[in-house]
């Protein structure tokens, strides 16, 4: 659901439901923090159900896309 954008993710607790995500994306240019954040768990609709407890999320955009 964001296509060209890099990922990477971390299992905080080792449980598999506690997660700390980093997304950057050249789409979240131009959003609010909030509006990139409801991209990305957008994106994790799927996922997000009794399988994720917690979700630490922070959101970058790449340099080379910056006003």
């Amino acid at each position: 659901k964001l296509p060209g954008s890099q990922a990477r993710v971390s299992d905080m607790t080792g449980t598999g439901d506690h997660f700390e995500i980093e997304v950057t994306s050249k789409d979240f240019t131009g959003k609010t923090l909030l509006e990139q954040h409801r991209m990305v768990f957008a994106a994790l609709e799927a996922e997000m159900d009794r399988r994720i407890h917690a979700v630490k999320l922070k959101t970058l955009i790449p340099a080379s896309s910056r006003a």
